[in-house]
């Protein structure tokens, strides 16, 4: 890639944002954000008491995502965030328009047998019905590419990476 790409790695609670995202940013030579780290407290406190997050909760964790990937443009990053919705990604593109996504899907009994053994993150199994009830898959006028979570995370990392070689050159 001649410019960087600003890759939001997206997908439903479990799926593997938190360690394919690190992983893809160096591979890539890009500077990595953690996307549960720009929500406020308050969403922070509302996730672990099993109680989902409304529109109005996260507009401003959206803001401070696409503040952050427009900071990026031109020089490339990869954040995670989840991006269920894709009045959620126009937010996104709004802040950022070059930006991409990679959607890391899987099989829910997978997704969710991780989850049960990951430690100490706020995100309770009990929401992840929620999640995928919540989620719009990307559309086909929207820049990016799904990626299933089967296999270890180097693999999974490789397959993204691949296919984001196989994108335009992102518009500024």
């Amino acid at each position: 890639m001649n410019t960087p790409h600003v890759v939001v790695v997206m997908g439903v609670a479990g799926t593997g944002k938190t360690t394919i995202g690190p992983l893809l940013a160096a591979r890539l030579g890009v500077p990595y954000a953690e996307g549960d780290d720009f929500h406020p407290q308050a969403n922070i406190a509302k996730m672990s008491a099993g109680t989902p997050l409304t529109d109005e909760d996260r507009w401003p964790w959206l803001d401070a995502i696409g503040e952050w990937a427009h900071g990026r443009a031109g020089l490339g990053g990869v954040v995670s965030c989840s991006a269920l919705k894709r009045s959620y990604r126009d937010r996104l593109r709004a802040a950022a328009p070059g930006v991409v996504f990679v959607h890391l899907t899987g099989d829910r009994a997978l997704i969710e047998d991780r989850m049960s053994h990951r430690e100490g993150h706020f995100m309770p199994t009990a929401l992840l019905d929620s999640q995928f009830a919540t989620l719009q898959p990307l559309e086909s006028d929207e820049a990016g590419v799904g990626v299933d979570v089967l296999g270890s995370p180097e693999e999974i990392t490789e397959r993204a990476a691949n296919a984001l070689e196989d994108l335009p050159e992102p518009v500024q």
